[in-house]
């Protein structure tokens, strides 16, 4: 084998770092399950609303236990795209926490946005508030989810 000079060495494992570091940006969950999100989230905004409370419970449980199934799938961060499936180890174990913290942010950001609009004599606060949430949901999740990976180095 050949000696290999320091200079190389260090521009090699530089040239690796940088692609474990292109690998690791592209982790993230696929755009259908932030669309599936928002959707879950209107749907309970509405059942919340105007159902009766059991039914809101019933349905509020399903989607909780809905959501657990597919995390168990998807949270894990491995599978960005059907072209990219990293191991666990380079996934790291941060992604599925920031997903669950990001989620009760945006359960505290639907009621407190439903207060604000009771308060101000809106008809159907919750469903409004579900509304917003659920838009900025299904338009933004994946850049809110790769802006929290950076703020956190996840």
């Amino acid at each position: 084998m050949d000696d290999i000079a320091a200079e190389q060495a260090r521009a090699a494992l530089d040239t690796a770092d940088r692609a474990h570091r292109q690998v690791t940006a592209e982790i993230g969950l696929p755009r259908g399950y932030w669309w599936a999100m928002a959707a879950g989230w209107l749907v309970l905004g509405v059942i919340g609303a105007l159902g009766p409370w059991w039914l809101a419970t019933i349905a509020t449980l399903a989607f909780g236990a809905g959501h657990a199934l597919l995390a168990a799938r998807l949270l894990d961060g491995r599978r960005r795209t059907n072209k990219l499936q990293v191991s666990a180890a380079v996934a790291g174990r941060r992604i599925p926490l920031l997903v669950i913290g990001m989620l009760i942010g945006l359960v505290l950001i639907t009621v407190g946005a439903a207060f604000v609009l009771a308060a101000d004599g809106a008809e159907h606060p919750g469903i409004w508030a579900a509304a917003l949430v659920a838009a900025v949901v299904g338009f933004g999740g994946p850049e809110i989810l790769r802006l929290l990976r950076r703020w956190t180095r996840a």
